[in-house]
């Protein structure tokens, strides 16, 4: 039995995500004229209470082409140390808009709004970069799958609107956070300037992304995407797995984050491990002692199981529980746990 603990995004197509695929009506999308990809958008925006949204071929593009609407170039964003947009996205902050990050220390990738206030540069000192955006992750890959406390996000905003900052929200495991959280969609939309959502992690589609935002922006999104090659042709298969995903894949999001759970309270009583982090979501970050079981020997025991997952750098481990784990495969992984 083969285990992929990776991440979430190593799912595939359920059948009845497949069939829904295969029934999609599409057309050429560059021309708009796809009916399924419409469709989607209009639900994903609607969702969230913003006027207009935008499919995009993954987050990286979607979080880019966001920055890329909200700065000019030689401005800077404010963002966590941790945050997905700095560490996972090949430097595009700098590559694509020419805007530098500022980086604050919060606390497992989230910041509060006083730590906010105090990056911000003064506009008038024409000497330092102009602060123009403020970026969220939530959760937060890094910091363990952490979901942001609403009421701070709120705070947060009310800097922005003090100090005429955009807010952009990378939204890529949102749906981790609103099931485990119990809030809504229309409330993060009632908050942020643009909120991208990623379909192909948690939801488990195989493509895709979307970007919500004002009409104006999404406007201005699609000549920005067009730049960044995102435009695709008959994308309404890739559509029709995102409705399907939308309608159905929400709510089991639960199960993946009992099993994390499962897997951490496992971890927390063995012997040859150091620490385990606060577990919210799907997301388990932990580290060996390796003066009991190094972590190059714990990860060869794994694969000699079948099971893969993946090192973080610093001494950290991340598991990611998700559609494809099975519950046979939970117990099988759970005892192996044990043995080791």
């Amino acid at each position: 039995m083969k285990i992929n603990l990776i991440s979430d995004t190593v799912t595939k197509p359920t059948s009845e995500m497949l069939s829904a695929m295969f029934a999609s009506d599409v057309g050429d999308d560059v021309f708009k004229h796809d009916p399924t990809i419409n469709a989607l958008e209009e639900k994903v925006a609607a969702m969230f209470g913003k006027e207009a949204a935008l499919f995009f071929p993954s987050g990286t593009m979607a979080n880019q082409t966001a920055i890329k609407l909200h700065t000019q170039p030689g401005d800077q964003l404010i963002c966590d140390k941790y945050a997905h947009i700095f560490n996972y996205e090949g430097g595009g902050v700098s590559f694509n808009s020419g805007v530098s990050c500022r980086l604050v220390d919060g606390h497992r990738g989230m910041m509060t709004a006083k730590q906010v206030e105090e990056a911000i540069n003064p506009p008038d000192f024409y000497h330092s970069p102009l602060t123009t955006l403020v970026c969220i992750e939530n959760t937060t890959n890094k910091g363990g799958g952490a979901c942001w406390d609403f009421e701070e996000l709120k705070k947060i905003k009310m800097v922005c609107e003090k100090h005429n900052l955009k807010y952009h929200l990378d939204g890529a495991r949102l749906w981790n956070a609103l099931v485990a959280k119990n809030e809504t969609p229309k409330q993060y939309g009632d908050l942020f300037d643009t909120i991208s959502v990623c379909l192909s992690k948690g939801l488990g589609c195989p493509v895709g992304s979307v970007l919500v935002g004002s009409k104006k922006d999404i406007q201005k999104a699609i000549r920005i995407r067009k730049i960044f090659g995102g435009g695709m042709r008959q994308a309404g298969y890739l559509a029709g797995a995102a409705i399907y995903a939308l309608d159905n894949n929400i709510n089991r999001l639960k199960e993946d984050h009992t099993k994390a759970k499962e897997i951490g309270d496992v971890l927390q009583k063995l012997s040859y491990i150091k620490s385990v982090e606060p577990i919210e979501t799907n997301i388990v970050i932990f580290s060996i002692d390796e003066d009991r079981l190094t972590q190059k020997d714990f990860l060869d025991k794994l694969l000699k199981n079948g099971i893969e997952i993946i090192g973080m750098g610093q001494g950290k481990l991340r598991i990611v529980t998700h559609l494809d784990y099975t519950n046979a495969m939970h117990s099988n992984f759970l005892t192996i746990l044990k043995s080791l």
